[in-house]
């Protein structure tokens, strides 16, 4: 379905965006623009997360109702298993390109988005994994899952490490798997139901989504006062409702512009060209414009150049800049990496087992 391949292309041009803004000058972070921006860069890691969730359910399902149900399903193990360690190397890979962790070992372990999207995965990937074969309870166990991640995380914030490393932000990490980690098991509800019900069982569960997110979000003071003091805006579920809300109502969007206009949305387009590849390339582009934005290569660095020093007419053009480097170095790398596994699949492999470059086991093709 390329709607979520969609989501996840937009949510990396949003992602950039929002990273990028440590170009801009520190009175100019505030007002009512600034505050807008910052709503909808809220929308990333849950949308990444719930892509990733969705098409791990999708194609473990797929392979267990295959013809050759077996062998489709050891196949798809072993890639979505090589996928997601990939994420996790690159993960590392970035802690230590930001902190010293081998004077510090303990960043080695601080949960930023792809170590949680990696780990979350590998959490869940046993139990979607058995119940494959019945997508209709694994629908319903994802269900019960995310539920549990979202509505014990208030509790767990004062967790001490090395354990609150994973299940709270006190120590350190931005997205522990409590509860970011639940958004995997609600995209996994959602992949299950498409792999067997098709675009109309994806669109009634995302809607379904939409009337849960929107109780729960209703019932804000009742589920804020049902805990002991805690970080709302990090844990609480009726903060993730409305996350889950506004992320299911942008799938249904991009769902409808698929469904409904299927002939339109094939003609050739440079935009659609860009948010595909990002979308089929996540894993690069977040690597490679965190690289550029940040990282001294040869001195030089977007945040080195211009941090902090820009105005808003600068800070624009600057981000068009970034994006097209991301671009055109997502494109090589993608080139690159399908290159490099047709060489590694051999004869037997052939072009058919080449996966989308650098990305979590998210693609849902």
């Amino acid at each position: 379905m390329r709607a979520f391949d969609w989501l996840r292309g937009i949510a990396v041009l949003v992602m950039i965006q929002t990273h990028a803004l440590s170009l801009l000058r520190p009175e100019l972070r505030a007002g009512s623009f600034f505050t807008a921006l910052q709503w909808v860069d809220g929308l990333v890691a849950p949308a990444f997360i719930f892509s990733s969730g969705f098409a791990l359910a999708l194609t473990q399902v797929r392979a267990a109702l295959a013809s050759n149900a077996a062998a489709a399903r050891a196949q798809r193990l072993r890639r979505t298993l090589r996928r997601v360690f990939e994420v996790l190397f690159v993960a590392t890979l970035m802690n230590w390109m930001w902190f010293p962790i081998f004077r510090e070992p303990r960043w080695i372990i601080r949960i930023d988005i792809l170590q949680c999207i990696g780990l979350s995965l590998l959490l869940a990937l046993p139990a979607l994994f058995l119940l494959a074969p019945r997508p209709g309870a694994l629908r319903w166990t994802a269900l019960g899952l995310a539920a549990l991640a979202f509505f014990v995380s208030p509790l767990v914030e004062r967790v001490p490490v090395p354990l609150g490393h994973f299940v709270n932000v006190a120590s350190g990490s931005t997205f522990p798997l409590l509860p970011w980690g639940g958004y995997v098991y609600l995209g996994a509800a959602v992949g299950a139901a498409t792999a067997t019900g098709g675009p109309r069982a994806c669109a009634r569960w995302l809607v379904g989504f939409v009337g849960l997110g929107l109780l729960l979000w209703f019932l804000t003071p009742q589920l804020s006062a049902a805990y002991p003091p805690h970080e709302f805006w990090v844990t609480n579920p009726a903060n993730h409702a409305r996350r889950l809300t506004q992320v299911s109502l942008i799938a249904l969007g991009l769902l409808a512009v698929e469904q409904l206009r299927s002939g339109a949305w094939r003609a050739p387009s440079p935009l659609r060209f860009v948010i595909e590849s990002f979308g089929t390339s996540s894993l690069a582009g977040y690597f490679l414009h965190e690289t550029l934005l940040y990282y001294r290569i040869f001195g030089f660095s977007f945040h080195r150049v211009w941090g902090e020093r820009c105005s808003w007419g600068l800070y624009w053009l600057l981000l068009a800049l970034l994006i097209a480097a991301t671009f055109a170095l997502t494109v090589l790398v993608d080139r690159i990496y399908r290159r490099a596994d047709q060489l590694f699949a051999g004869p037997r492999g052939g072009a058919a087992a080449v996966p989308a470059v650098l990305s979590p086991p998210q693609e849902t093709r």
